[in-house]
């Protein structure tokens, strides 16, 4: 049942952290800013992520696992009350912020308790377990805090992921045990694996998978509403999203089995290059009608690709590292961070200065640099094994 409560913490991260990517237009116009500023929110939280994640879980590694995930959702939930209040961006930044730092402590720990509390048999169905909880949030709650955002106020949604990180908070109070085991990593290990060659170069490629793949779905909302979404619609096309990446995700892993990692993930960075030009194109040169059935088509069909390429680079990971395999998982995930920071950023330049159907074009970019630094890793790796097999 503990399993159960960590996983209900993912579900209430992942829906705060994509839950903005459709209430843009909604905060901009309600605090006065600009959608490109706006977009800033995801910047800053992805980035504080990223950096904050590694370096909490080596301060708090010799705490007990329940004290650390109570502090961590005691801050996410805090970070979201004072979002929920926020008087203007300043105040909404900060709070941003202090959200990233919850989740950042509370994801890794999470997955290791769930470790800890399962046999070695069952260790990997206890992750999915506990990660289910972001792919379910992208099916459901990020759809569902849109809406509840768009008809009782942006301020709602926060309050709605409070309340489930509170949820989640006193169903592990009474579920989880105290004492169980640390087995979190310093940062002198975790830069020992990080240093290594492919390791470091399958990391970029995470990097930039992500700026281009989730950085265009940052600013979803942007294209939707210049197609004329209603803020209802939207929802709609989140939900579809959202299905998208639990699809993409379960078969990823199935293709993973069958065709292995690099093929899958090759596969898949492709489609999603393929998608986001075609969506620059749909908004550029068709007809509004057509334009918009077609930008929904290729928005499913990127979800379902960007998403089939996670599991095949865990795998990846997971088979450069076979001797430090959580290390490995926690890097991919302050990777991804980072490159959402990096998308965030270079979104809202995009927002700020060209047409919302140039989103296409630049994640097409970065997704494209990352299918490169792909192939270039695996032919190296290939050319380095290729005297031993001889």
């Amino acid at each position: 049942m503990s399993i159960f409560w960590l996983a209900v913490a993912a579900f209430s991260i992942g829906t705060e952290a994509f839950v903005i990517a459709g209430l843009l237009p909604v905060i901009a116009a309600d605090v006065h800013i600009s959608l490109a500023a706006t977009g800033q929110l995801v910047t800053v939280y992805a980035l504080t992520y990223a950096i904050g994640s590694p370096i909490l879980a080596v301060v708090f590694n010799d705490f007990d696992r329940k004290i650390v995930l109570t502090l961590a959702l005691c801050t996410f939930i805090v970070g979201n009350l004072i979002a929920a209040n926020a008087g203007g961006f300043t105040s909404l930044m900060l709070s941003r912020m202090l959200m990233a730092l919850g989740a950042g402590l509370c994801m890794p720990t999470a997955n290791a308790v769930a470790v800890a509390m399962t046999s070695p048999e069952r260790r990997g169905r206890a992750i999915a377990l506990v990660t289910s909880g972001l792919t379910v949030a992208t099916v459901l709650g990020v759809p569902i805090g849109t809406l509840i955002g768009a008809h009782f106020g942006w301020r709602s949604a926060f309050v709605l992921v409070a309340i489930l990180g509170t949820l989640a908070l006193a169903g592990l109070q009474f579920g989880l045990p105290r004492g169980l085991p640390r087995t979190t990593a310093t940062l002198a290990q975790r830069f020992a694996i990080a240093r290594h060659g492919g390791v470091l170069q399958a990391l970029g490629t995470t990097v930039l998978w992500a700026a281009g793949a989730i950085g265009a779905f940052t600013y979803l909302a942007v294209p939707l509403h210049a197609l004329g979404f209603s803020t209802t619609q939207i929802s709609l096309a989140l939900l579809l999203s959202g299905a998208g990446a639990a699809t993409g995700n379960l078969l990823g892993g199935a293709l993973v089995d069958r065709l292995g990692s690099l093929r899958t993930a090759t596969s898949a960075l492709m489609i999603v290059i393929a998608t986001l030009v075609a969506q620059s194109l749909a908004l550029k040169y068709a007809t509004p009608p057509f334009a918009a059935a077609l930008f929904l088509a290729m928005m499913f069909a990127q979800s379902i690709a960007g998403w089939m390429f996670y599991p095949a680079q865990v795998n990846t990971l997971l088979h450069l590292a076979p001797d430090a395999p959580m290390i490995a998982l926690s890097l991919n995930a302050s990777a991804m961070y980072l490159g959402i920071a990096i998308g965030g950023a270079a979104g809202g330049v995009v927002v700020a200065s060209l047409p919302a159907s140039d989103i296409g074009w630049i994640g097409a970019i970065s997704v494209g640099a990352a299918l490169l630094l792909h192939l270039f890793r695996e032919r190296r790796q290939k050319l380095r094994l290729a005297p031993l097999a001889g």
